[in-house]
């Protein structure tokens, strides 16, 4: 496993659905020294959500902080970043879904989170779902959250000094800037 490292503030972890990138991504965290943040997007609407956050909580030490962070992401990145802690976003879809919900501008929203990671004063590891590998939704609000989360990964990637792939728990380098 390649932790983050100083010439490498942006690590992007991609995935599907249960493919072990959020434990990846911990894992990623916790190799490095210092405190750990998770920076949590989601917000339990149900109670099948407020159990998968339940779950990813329990497996986290106490080296963790948390901060909720369902819409200004950028801000509270920009905040959480510095050099004696890491941080984990989990996760980028989850994050855009909040956006189109609460009808905020995805675009403008992408940006401010590019930008917050290209000032980004310590590591952090990003997780997102890669939602882009399957047939085209046949609703407009799914093409649409379709079409915004690739635009959202490829904006994150061009920035992100790495980018990981995990299928069954396997990660697989699709960028790594540290090593090229």
């Amino acid at each position: 496993m390649t932790a983050p490292t100083e010439t490498v503030r942006a690590t992007l972890v991609l995935g599907g659905q249960r493919s072990g990138k959020s434990a990846y991504a911990e894992r990623l965290v916790e190799a490095q020294p210092g405190a750990c943040v998770y920076l949590a997007t989601a917000e339990a609407h149900d109670s099948e959500m407020a159990r998968r956050i339940a779950e990813h909580r329990a497996r986290r030490g106490s080296r963790w902080s948390t901060v909720e962070a369902p819409l200004d992401l950028p801000g509270a990145l920009a905040h959480a970043a510095g050099p004696e802690r890491t941080v984990l976003v989990d996760c980028l879809t989850l994050w855009l879904s909040n956006l189109l919900g609460h009808e905020r501008d995805a675009a403008a929203e992408r940006a401010r989170l590019c930008d917050a990671l290209a000032e980004l004063r310590g590591p952090a590891v990003l997780v997102s779902n890669e939602v882009g590998q399957g047939v085209i939704p046949d609703n407009k609000l799914a093409r649409v959250f379709a079409d915004e989360a690739g635009r959202l990964h490829q904006a994150v990637a061009a920035v992100a000094g790495r980018v990981l792939f995990v299928t069954a728990g396997l990660p697989q380098t699709l960028k790594d800037t540290a090593h090229t």
